[in-house]
């Protein structure tokens, strides 16, 4: 059976609800930087019709397929879902926006051409409104659609965000499934540079099937090869989200989620070697069994260090816990490579 097949597989077997189309299947507040100043952020999941890679099978790890929406969601839909988000930051008195979908937000059959106009007109005529994010995987960059979103943004900063997740091509197609190459990142980067727009590059620590120490290598070649071409780098943890292929091996004990350690080191080491260029990450669900994770005693903190240094770039930042369970992190690095792929549980 191949990956994408075993994907799909899951896919089908989920039953999902209904929900209603003019609600965003989530938005919340929070902070990043612009410009090197920590600004107020509004992050929003547009409900669309869904990504058409996801659809055809998808990313091993990802479970936002289950939040679009049951139907086509309408226009009216749309500036409805746009509202509501943005009652969220009706006290800010400026905020960077991050647009996210269950895909693509410049896939027209994933969200429609006037739907993204309306998006965008709307936070182009905010004066709170200092930088706008999209998401996209990049086979829908082209120099029309990211001109497009540029003539209505007008001089208000406009950034595309990439899940390249891995700058391997083989850990990309065999573990994560993702569906696109380097080169495809590398083009539409470039695209993106030629027309004065900023680049956000996520990776992903520990796709199914690596080592920790493996995922810790990975990460680090990633950063140095996606870096020239990048004007942020977030690494995001590895988390078990429902429906989904790690969780199907997660619930066997044949996967583990990164070591908030490992984070930390990475985090180290890469700014060491790219002290100008932004590196964050937010651990999403830290401390839980299906998120990232060392010990019950530590995790939260970890975590909560992890995100100021995301904020404050500065490495000292990462230094301010310690915890006993470190030691067994330095072991699992030492030796999983030799359990034969099962993952060293606690």
């Amino acid at each position: 059976m191949s990956l994408n097949k075993a994907v799909l597989d899951i896919r089908q077997r989920i039953k999902v609800r209904p929900s209603p189309t003019n609600v965003p299947a989530a938005s919340w507040t929070g902070s990043d930087l612009v410009n090197g100043v920590e600004t107020k952020t509004l992050t929003m999941i547009f409900k669309t019709a869904g990504c058409r890679w996801g659809k055809a099978g998808g990313c091993t790890m990802c479970g936002y397929v289950y939040d679009c929406a049951s139907e086509p969601p309408t226009l009216e839909d749309y500036k409805a879902q746009l509202e509501k988000a943005m009652k969220k930051a009706e006290n800010f008195p400026e905020l960077m926006i991050k647009i996210f979908t269950s895909g693509s937000f410049l896939d027209d059959k994933e969200v429609p051409l006037e739907a993204r106009h309306i998006i965008l007109e709307a936070l182009a005529a905010d004066p709170r409104v200092v930088k706008v994010l999209v998401e996209t995987r990049p086979g829908f960059v082209s120099d029309e659609n990211v001109q497009d979103c540029l003539d209505i943004m007008r001089e208000k900063p406009f950034e595309l965000a990439f899940g390249l997740e891995t700058s391997s091509d083989r850990i990309r197609k065999d573990s994560i499934n993702k569906g696109f190459s380097f080169r495809d990142f590398v083009r539409a980067a470039e695209i993106a540079k030629k027309h004065g727009v900023t680049v956000k590059t996520y990776l992903m620590l520990k796709p199914l099937f690596l080592s920790e120490k493996q995922a810790m290598e990975d990460i680090l070649h990633s950063i140095d090869d996606a870096a020239p071409y990048s004007d942020t780098i977030s690494i995001n943890l590895c988390n078990v989200q429902k429906g989904t292929l790690v969780e199907s091996l997660w619930e066997k004990g044949q996967y583990r989620p990164p070591w908030l350690w490992s984070i930390v080191e990475i985090l180290k080491q890469a700014k060491a070697a790219h002290p100008e260029l932004p590196m964050m990450s937010d651990p999403v669900g830290a401390g839980s069994k299906r998120g990232p994770h060392n010990c019950k005693i530590c995790s939260r903190d970890v975590a909560d260090e992890i995100r100021e240094f995301s904020l404050t770039q500065d490495p000292a930042d990462l230094e301010k816990v310690d915890c006993g369970c470190k030691e067994l992190w330095k072991k699992v690095l030492e030796i999983e490579d030799f359990t034969y792929g099962t993952p060293i549980l606690e």
